[in-house]
């Protein structure tokens, strides 16, 4: 089968193996896959690993290992980790967090940049009917955003900031509007900003936007460590900054304002599929803008070399 892979460099294997799933395992035939910067951060060597990429797709269910047949040719998705089944994470369902996880793309675990992957069936979800592959493929990112409102609980009266509009920041501001949440995204691009503002976000260019002490909760999703100190300025004493992306320190940074307001530091990363599936079969967001490009999977090399552009938001693969 087709797939592709990373090993040592970024390559397109036309003749890779086509996995057979285990005892309670199903064999997924993609559609769509959508790629991240996750993927390319480990065609730059995080994680180490080697196999196949993608951690996004949708796709249908060709087979299954299991005397549950119920997902049999039907179209899912599937949550990107699964676990042991016997620490403490793992009763929760919350396979992230397991010690010894498999993730799909990422870790110990080939991924589903290919015509066929293989996950475990308490792992996938059932797409709704009135939710296009196009809309489906977001739903990793999607349940990431949806993340914060499971971690932290937003009043009605309380007033929200996401900074940063690339992919994270608009997905995370798109999500918290759909929750009814009063939220404002802030970034550098009116072109970006303008794709929530349709949606009926609110929305401001940072030059003119005023840095005060007065936000409930900031979302830190710029990934640097000036958004950090804007983010920081920007949450009120005792409020809650949530850091959705990981912020590598390449300088020294003042914290003690952190201490000093008493401020809430939330670290969210992945999400539950459940709630993201629901939310998208309500239609309240509209990914489409955030399609930059789609690529058959002949050019994979082509569409990671696109992701790569400043410009670009979201690049798919397209596997029929």
């Amino acid at each position: 089968m087709k797939a592709v892979v990373f090993d040592k460099e970024l390559k397109l294997v036309n003749d890779y193996k086509k996995p057979v799933p285990q005892k309670g395992e199903a064999l997924i035939r993609v559609t769509l896959g959508g790629i991240c910067n996750t993927d390319y951060e480990i065609t730059k060597g995080y994680m180490g690993y080697v196999g196949v990429l993608g951690h996004e797709a949708v796709g249908v269910v060709e087979e299954i290992n299991d005397p549950d047949q119920s997902l049999l040719g039907k179209r899912v998705v599937s949550e990107i980790s699964y676990g042991c089944h016997t620490c403490e994470y793992c009763a929760q369902k919350l396979y992230r967090h397991c010690p010894n996880r498999h993730t799909l793309g990422i870790w110990k675990k080939d991924g589903c940049f290919a015509e066929y992957f293989t996950m475990p069936i308490e792992v996938l979800f059932e797409v709704p009917d009135n939710v296009p592959d196009t809309q489906a493929v977001f739903v990793e990112p999607l349940a990431a955003a949806c993340e914060i409102t499971e971690q932290l609980h937003i009043k009605p009266f309380e007033k929200v900031v996401v900074l940063g509009d690339g992919k994270l920041g608009l997905i995370t501001a798109l999500t918290l509007n759909a929750q009814n949440i009063d939220v404002t995204l802030v970034g550098k691009h009116q072109n970006k900003l303008d794709i929530a503002s349709a949606q009926g976000v609110e929305t401001s260019l940072l030059n003119d936007f005023k840095i005060e002490k007065k936000y409930d909760v900031v979302v830190e999703a710029t990934g640097s460590i000036s958004g950090f100190e804007t983010a920081l300025a920007l949450t009120r004493p005792r409020g809650v900054l949530v850091l959705k992306s990981t912020v590598a320190a390449s300088k020294e940074f003042n914290l003690a304002p952190i201490v000093i307001d008493e401020i809430t530091v939330l670290g969210s990363r992945c999400g539950q599929f459940a709630p993201a599936l629901r939310l998208l079969k309500s239609e309240k967001i509209d990914f489409s803008p955030l399609i930059s490009a789609t690529y058959p999977i002949d050019k994979a090399i082509e569409a990671f070399e696109k992701n790569k552009e400043k410009e670009t938001l979201k690049v798919l693969l397209k596997f029929d």
